[in-house]
């Protein structure tokens, strides 16, 4: 368990507290001893790397122990005394050891527990930022540090922002952040997706209308810019605005006044304009579907925002805020395995950010309250392929695991009727079936190391079984990579 957290010792019995001290101490194990006085939520809330659980005085002591762990369940519990039928229920119960202890089932026992561990949740730290709104734009990439700068610079200024970017990156966020630290902070923020609204209506949603200016309009109505007055004007998907309202949007923003569709009126506005866009709007200029003077009355000050393939690493602080946001809604919170949090990084999130709090949103649903690994992810985000982690009843020992090894060894050697070898015919003399079996399993590990090539993790896929299983076997029966044929 070296660079784990220490383990927790509760037990009533100060001498058997002690002896544990002196054992876990010669094995190189930090931890801390107490007895069930002295533990409260605050002490199990700390990184624990396992919990020993040792003699309890009275039923009611161990109840409240027992509580306490349901509570905080990301710590593995380990029993040392007969609490196998009160911790079964618990998940974070992994299993029981026997007195008195040994060197190699204590270790086998905190080698349990350390992937009890690997299927916690990520723990990842808090942003320290002084601006809160910025949580909705958290992450420690540099491309994302990168933008929190630009809009600190712009926001006490009225330029004119373009904000680039693919879909789904944040833009929106970016512009409420804009608006929320500007001077206009306490106006009004009025989006508009130009690509929404159909062209015929665009300049009425924008300019407002006077009564009976066109069918339907039977009352005088105010546009975006109006209502935007002494505050922010967010012109979403710009690039998706028809040519012709391209033109009066130049001349609005050039005069800082219009007229209602309709009306002879001129209406005087003081809006901070922030537009944003997913497409290549050189592109456009070049083909002639949007003009040029509007994109440099537009594009003053850029701000572009970086897609999620290009900041990974911000993944996992992502999710913590995503959890966060829904779980104050009310959902019941999931955690994500470090294992799972590596596959949702090598996906390319063609949605981006907006395509990450969906798949949260679909797991919260499917599993509430639960540990989501990555067999639980849907196809297109695994990655990797684990088997689920069981929490273990009891430990094995030694001749069951060879056992087991051995019955999946025959169940996918030995399926065919015929017998050449002999093997379902008992000699009348009998036979020295662990002498057998023990030739029969060096013999399946020879060919499965010849077969890939001495590699021994593949080695150990193959005949279906742990690395470190295998490594200990060929330990055992003294066999080495040299020893393939």
């Amino acid at each position: 368990m070296q660079g784990l957290a220490k383990t927790l010792v509760i037990d009533d019995d100060l001498q058997h507290r002690h002896d544990l001290s002196i054992i876990l101490n010669f094995v190189g194990e930090q931890h801390e001893a107490v007895s069930t006085n002295e533990v409260d939520s605050s002490l199990l809330e700390k990184a624990w790397g396992a919990c020993l659980l040792g003699k309890i005085n009275s039923g009611k002591s161990l109840n409240k122990i027992l509580d306490f762990l349901s509570i905080h369940h990301h710590i593995p519990v380990i029993a040392l005394s007969n609490h196998d039928h009160e911790l079964a229920g618990l998940s974070n119960y992994v299993g029981e050891l026997s007195l008195p202890l040994n060197y190699s089932q204590l270790t086998d026992a905190l080698r349990h527990c350390q992937e009890f561990l690997g299927k916690q949740t990520l723990h990842v730290p808090q942003l320290g930022r002084k601006n809160t709104l910025f949580r909705s734009m958290v992450g420690r990439s540099d491309s994302i540090s990168q933008v929190r700068r630009l809009i600190e610079q712009v926001a006490s200024t009225d330029a004119s922002v373009l904000i680039l970017g693919e879909s789904g990156t944040g833009k929106e966020v970016v512009a409420r952040n804009i608006h929320y630290h500007s001077s206009r902070g306490k106006g009004p923020f009025v989006p508009v997706n130009c690509g929404a609204i159909p062209p015929d209506l665009l300049e009425s949603e924008l300019f407002g209308h006077e009564k009976g200016a066109f069918t339907g309009a039977i009352s005088s109505r105010k546009g975006r810019f109006e209502l935007a007055d002494g505050g922010t004007l967010f012109l979403d998907e710009i690039g998706d605005m028809p040519m012709s309202m391209q033109v009066k949007l130049l001349r609005v923003l050039q005069e800082r006044s219009f007229e209602r569709v309709g009306g002879n009126n001129t209406i005087k506005v003081n809006v901070r304009i922030v537009a944003a866009t997913h497409r290549n709007l050189d592109e456009m200029i070049a083909a002639n579907t949007f003009r040029e003077d509007l994109y440099y009355r537009l594009n003053v000050f850029p701000i572009e925002m970086p897609a999620l393939r290009e900041r990974v690493e911000d993944i996992p602080l992502l999710l913590q805020e995503l959890l966060a946001r829904m779980e104050a809604e009310g959902a019941k919170l999931i955690h994500f395995t470090p294992r799972a949090i590596t596959s949702l990084m090598e996906h390319e999130w063609a949605g981006n950010v907006r395509e990450l709090a969906n798949l949260v949103e679909r797991l919260i649903i499917l599993y509430p309250g639960e540990m989501v690994d990555v067999n639980h992810l849907p196809m297109k985000y695994r990655y990797s392929h684990i088997p689920d982690f069981q929490p273990e009843d009891n430990f094995l020992s030694t001749e069951e695991q060879e056992q087991s090894a051995l019955a999946d060894m025959f169940a996918s050697t030995y399926v065919e009727e015929e017998d050449p070898a002999g093997l379902n015919d008992l000699p009348p003399e009998g036979l020295n079936l662990k002498e057998m079996l023990a030739e029969l399993e060096v013999e399946m590990i020879r060919q499965a190391l010849e077969a890939q090539a001495g590699v021994v993790s593949r080695a150990a896929d193959m005949l279906g079984m742990r690395r470190t299983t295998l490594v200990e076997k060929m330990r055992k029966y003294g066999l080495s990579k040299e020893d393939i044929r």
